[in-house]
């Protein structure tokens, strides 16, 4: 997912196998090769050429340390989309089982209005929780499931109410709107059951972009606002590159990373339809009204410049937007049980949740 554009961080992996074959085989950078000083060059165009040494922080845990000093090889070129999918099915597997050590849940798959979904229902769920529910969109740029799993249960066990995850139909097979209109379908189910303000939308990377997309389709169609949205590591804005996707890789400052280009670049989600379409980049909408939310991003994270920019456009909306960046981790770090600040994000999400529910 290390890109040239804000769009195709979210797709590159998307490119032929066959087109990476025509390349020469790039080789990693060594120790000998890595620069040791701090080098800054601004040309005519603005464009900052530079390099930077940068040591790890004294604020992060031990357990982030030593998920940030993982040599991660720099020469790329990215994985085919069917291996990514296969590699995806199986950390998603694993962190199912690692995060339900922690967070004992029952977990179900079914159908809400046609649409796949796991219902995920946390050990304990309190009798006055029973008549809430959270709904989950799903990380996985749009073109894998990443987080159904990994999003869904930290977040169930430690708010105490079951999560609808919604399996959205991915690209390239289904572009946009299809996640959109899959995702409201789910919720205009939820809405015979559950009261508007008994519900919250929620979701990481792609998700985090879903969620606002279909914030903006629920005002448009006129339908009730559910109580609280969440976007974690996210953007609003297909048409305008962030400066944090021309600076970190999927794994921050490591990986592979290549120079951004000039403008966005086509991509497998959005396809032709027109990048400042409100629905598709919610920062082109009327976001007035929409509810409170919480976004969440991190120091070294490929989206921090898109969860930021769209965190301004809802402050200036009128919503009430808070903000939270952990330093120097990178994206979608709550996905990792193991470090304590994804515990502790997890637990600032759902307490968030809790509060906006029992308002």
């Amino acid at each position: 997912m290390n890109s040239l554009s804000l769009r195709s961080v979210l797709f590159l992996l998307l490119m032929p196998a066959a087109l990476a074959a025509q390349q020469p085989t790039p080789q990693p950078t060594t120790a000998a090769q890595a620069p040791n000083n701090d080098t800054s060059y601004i040309d005519a165009q603005g464009t900052a050429h530079v390099t930077r040494v940068v040591p790890l922080p004294e604020t992060i845990s031990p357990e982030a340390k030593a998920v940030l000093a993982r040599a991660t090889p720099d020469q790329g070129p990215p994985e085919s989309l069917a291996d990514r999918r296969t590699h995806t099915d199986a950390y998603t597997a694993g962190a199912r089982v690692a995060w339900t050590k922690i967070c004992p849940n029952t977990i179900v798959d079914d159908k809400i209005a046609g649409v796949p979904v796991r219902i995920v229902t946390p050990e304990g769920i309190p009798e006055a929780n029973r008549d809430k529910v959270l709904m989950n969109l799903h990380g996985g740029g749009f073109n894998s499931d990443s987080g159904s799993f990994t999003e869904s249960i930290p977040i169930a066990s430690y708010s105490g109410i079951k999560v609808v995850a919604v399996l959205y139909r991915l690209a390239p097979e289904n572009p946009f709107p299809a996640a959109v209109d899959d995702s409201v379908a789910v919720y205009k189910d939820l809405l015979k059951t559950y009261k508007p303000d008994h519900i919250v939308i929620y979701g990481t990377s792609a998700g985090a972009i879903l969620t606002g997309e279909v914030a903006v389709k629920l005002k448009q169609l006129g339908l009730p606002m559910p109580a609280a949205l969440g976007i974690f590591s996210g953007h609003g804005d297909f048409a305008r590159r962030g400066d944090s996707t021309a600076l970190f890789a999927l794994r921050g400052l490591s990986g592979h990373l290549d120079p951004p280009s000039a403008a966005p670049s086509p991509d497998a989600y959005a396809t032709t339809t027109d990048l400042h379409d409100p629905v598709l980049s919610p920062v082109y909408a009327d976001l007035r009204g929409l509810p409170p939310t919480l976004f969440v991003t991190s120091g070294r994270d490929l989206l921090l410049s898109g969860t930021s920019n769209l965190h301004r456009a809802f402050l200036h909306a009128g919503v009430d937007a808070r903000l939270i960046v952990f330093d120097a981790l990178t994206h979608a770090f709550w996905y990792d049980p193991k470090l304590p600040e994804a515990i502790e994000a997890n637990h600032l999400m759902a307490d968030f949740f809790v509060k906006q529910l029992d308002k």
